[in-house]
């Protein structure tokens, strides 16, 4: 009689992993931590360091590129004589933008083009004077009596551009979640400085809609964000009760905030008079929208909105009293870096554990 085969039930008992290995794994755990601890903490020292003294140089001065030493705001004579116009490079309602050469280094000649738009032009050379910093395009010299303006060139010019340069294959690698929520990071510290300038409270008032804001902003070659235009500043002044209003035409559609528009309905028609002022508000509002442009469609992006989702609904309250202010939108954002860099980090470990 044939026998049957009887088999054997074990016990699988948990294999013990030996101390070394432990200590090994935990090695590899505190490294990582400390790799990122470092990486966040330059990061956020970029972040703050000086609002103020680009280049470190005292006010009414400036360094860039090689240069080594501080050199003053070039003069009317200085930029007469030592800049050369190369092409133009855009034209809008209040100057010309000229491609230009001085000591063989490129810069941006502006100059005014509808004299009737000349307090335009000054005030927007006031603010550039006034707001020298990390987060606005440095200032290499001006004339005012010939209503000329010399600043640093950028070649890859406005945030219009972004996608496109980011499609090119020297700037592929960019084209990140990580390295896209940084530059919202920019734009959002931006209007936090104009926010708490040395000015006082200022609302950037060319942000009718997406493209005109883009326009407004440049992409520095080390991927930073600089503000560019700032002829459409007001100041808001609440201890003394001054808003102010954008113009003195009608905005419509939804890229502005509720109180930008014209709040007596179709049958009113619009009064400069009649419209209500505003404050800076208005520029939480546009927060969102400008930043799902930053993001884009690149993998990972989706889950950065889903983190920003409850930020961006309380910058799209409709009374401007409920949403948040720049700074508390900009800690958000960085809180949100912090925490997808760490996740980002962590898989990995967890898979070795």
């Amino acid at each position: 009689m044939e026998k049957k085969p009887h088999f054997v039930r074990r016990e699988f008992l948990p294999r013990e992993v030996p101390p070394i290995s432990l200590a090994l794994l935990l090695a590899v755990v505190l490294l990582l931590n400390a790799l990122l601890y470092l990486y966040l903490n330059k990061f956020y020292s970029s972040l703050g360091r000086a609002e103020t003294d680009p280049g470190l140089c005292p006010f009414g001065h400036f360094k860039f590129g090689a240069l080594k030493n501080c050199s003053p705001w070039l003069s009317c004579e200085a930029i007469n004589r030592e800049v050369r116009k190369l092409k133009c490079v855009g034209e809008g309602a209040v100057k010309k933008v000229f491609l230009s050469e001085w000591k063989e280094k490129k810069v941006v000649l502006s100059q005014l083009t509808n004299s009737e738009l000349k307090e335009d032009f000054l005030h927007g050379l006031k603010m550039l004077k006034a707001l020298q910093s990390k987060h606005v395009v440095r200032l290499l010299g001006y004339c005012e009596q010939q209503f000329t303006i010399l600043t640093e060139y950028h070649p890859l010019g406005s945030l219009r551009g972004l996608n496109e340069t980011l499609h090119i294959p020297k700037y592929k690698g960019m084209n990140t979640w990580h390295r896209r929520l940084m530059l919202a990071i920019d734009y959002v510290g931006v209007i936090r400085y104009l926010h708490s300038s040395p000015l006082g409270t200022l609302v950037m008032c060319d942000s009718n809609d997406l493209d005109k804001v883009l326009s407004q902003y440049l992409l520095t070659s080390d991927f930073h964000v600089l503000v560019n235009d700032l002829d459409a500043l007001p100041l808001v002044n609440r201890s003394a009760g001054r808003l102010v209003k954008c113009g003195h035409r009608e905005l419509r559609g939804e890229f502005v905030a509720p109180e930008q528009r014209w709040p007596y309905g179709e049958d009113v028609p619009f009064e400069d008079d009649l419209m209500p002022p505003y404050d800076e508000k208005t520029d939480i509002w546009k927060i969102p929208d400008v930043s799902n442009f930053f993001l884009g469609h690149v993998e990972g992006s989706d889950i950065v909105r889903l983190h920003l989702f409850d930020i961006h609904a309380a910058c799209k309250k409709k009374d401007p009293a409920e949403r948040p202010t720049a700074q508390e939108v900009l800690d958000t954002y960085r809180k949100v870096l912090t925490l997808l860099i760490r996740e980002a980090a962590m898989p990995g470990t967890r898979e070795m554990l």
